[in-house]
């Protein structure tokens, strides 16, 4: 059986800690890998389809390995998800 990060995003401080690992990564297809992993935990496509009003086929492209989000699916499932993101400087 494969992988699944999802089957270890069991709490919030969890979570967290693997969107920062993924956005420090500054690689899109990690992000939209990330996300659909927290989406995985929080629920599935299904109900992020639902909260999102994107369709569930298209939140599986967007969020798999060889997805590439654009901007704005990326803010509604974030939003959706309950994750904010702030901006810091670097020094």
């Amino acid at each position: 059986m494969p992988y699944d990060a999802a089957d270890f995003l069991s709490d919030e401080e969890t979570i967290s800690a693997y969107l920062t690992e993924a956005l420090e990564s500054d690689d899109p297809r990690s992000i939209a890998k990330a996300l659909g992993a927290v989406a995985r935990a929080r629920g599935g496509m299904a109900q992020l389809a639902q909260d999102t009003g994107i369709a569930r086929e298209a939140l599986y492209r967007a969020l798999s390995n060889a997805g590439n989000p654009e901007l704005g699916t990326a803010l509604k499932v974030m939003h959706a998800l309950g994750v904010r993101l702030s901006a810091s400087l670097e020094a």
